[in-house]
């Protein structure tokens, strides 16, 4: 008969490693393209499409505010603030069906 010892410890770190992680800045960018979509007036969805020249530009400034207060490359900030930015669209298009 063998025994087997369980580690808390370690099961619970690996349940911890394997969720997945928030990019730094996420929830900043997101709240820059929401504020961006108010003063400009270009929504990124609008009768029934994505806007992607909007998304593109929302994403853009979003990523030099990014850039300068997180560091980093460019294609780093532009990765989280185009993750942020077709989140909110899809937000603005579920809302929309509602």
């Amino acid at each position: 008969m063998s025994h087997r010892t369980v580690s808390w410890t370690r099961i619970d770190r690996a349940g911890r490693d394997s969720r997945p992680q928030i990019p730094a800045g996420l929830l900043s960018a997101t709240a820059r393209i929401d504020m961006t979509v108010r003063t400009t007036r270009r929504p990124l969805y609008a009768a029934g499409k994505f806007n992607r020249a909007a998304i593109m530009s929302a994403a853009a400034s979003a990523a030099h505010a990014h850039q300068e207060r997180f560091g980093g490359t460019w294609a780093e900030a532009m990765s989280v603030c185009l993750t942020a930015a077709w989140r909110s669209a899809k937000l603005a298009r579920h809302m929309a069906a509602h």
